[in-house]
């Protein structure tokens, strides 16, 4: 019986620590900007990688496929997937 009273007592507290967390609402434009700054920075960094890696390929290879375009894309995707990563990360911590 008390180990099911401790995990009620935990969940209550935890539920009022989350009510109290909302009711300040310390969100301010500058969270705001450095949340879409790390969105940018998530998804260029990964484009630029792939597109100048490609860019290498297609200069030391000299196939006839499009290595810049291809790595282009793929840099592009992981940035996105990188981006939704942090986006959920931060929403789950509010």
């Amino acid at each position: 019986m008390t180990e099911e009273n401790d995990e009620t007592d935990a969940i209550t507290r935890k539920v009022r620590s989350k009510l109290a967390a909302r009711k300040r609402d310390d969100r301010s434009a500058w969270r705001g900007l450095g949340m879409f700054g790390l969105v940018g920075w998530a998804v260029a960094v990964p484009t630029v990688l792939g597109t100048v890696l490609g860019l290498w390929i297609d200069s030391w290879a000299g196939s006839s496929r499009s290595w810049t375009l291809a790595l282009l894309l793929a840099g592009v995707t992981v940035g996105c997937l990188n981006a939704w990563y942090w986006v959920q990360r931060e929403s789950r911590d509010d």
